[in-house]
């Protein structure tokens, strides 16, 4: 079963969490992805850095697929889009807090390729200590 990208569901904890503690959430958004809607002048190195706050924004929508609302340039207003797979950080503007995203890697499917589970055991020894493969494990990476 493949599961959908947890970016999503990361990205919208991360904007309450942030809003919680009164602070101004900005996105990091991969101008060069396709689909991306936004004014092209205030990209820098193929990045673009968004204020997201609720009172610099309207009809704010975060969803699995994107994020997207109207906000104002130089007076102009624009409707802006970043599909979720642009979007490449959240962080509070007060203090920098926050998650940069990495690439999710394609998810195996735990019932195996014909849909059926198959039993696999944690270690090759029978006496249970045999030698652990560190691909087996789940990784986890400090980012600061």
């Amino acid at each position: 079963m493949t599961m959908t990208s947890s970016k999503a569901y990361l990205l919208r904890a991360l904007n309450e969490w942030i809003l919680d503690n009164s602070c101004t959430p900005y996105i990091v958004v991969d101008a060069t992805v396709e689909s991306v809607q936004v004014p092209q002048e205030y990209v820098q190195d193929g990045q673009i850095v968004l204020n997201i706050n609720p009172s610099s924004v309207r009809h704010l929508l975060m969803d699995n697929d994107g994020v997207s609302f109207d906000a104002r340039f130089n007076g102009k207003s624009q409707n802006i889009y970043a599909p979720i797979q642009a979007v490449n950080a959240i962080y509070a503007k007060e203090n920098g807090r926050g998650m940069v995203f990495g690439d999710e890697p394609e998810q195996p499917d735990p019932d195996g390729p014909d849909g059926v589970k198959t039993a696999s055991r944690p270690d090759s020894s029978p006496e249970g200590n045999g030698d652990k493969s560190s691909s087996a494990r789940p990784k986890l990476k400090v980012i600061k």
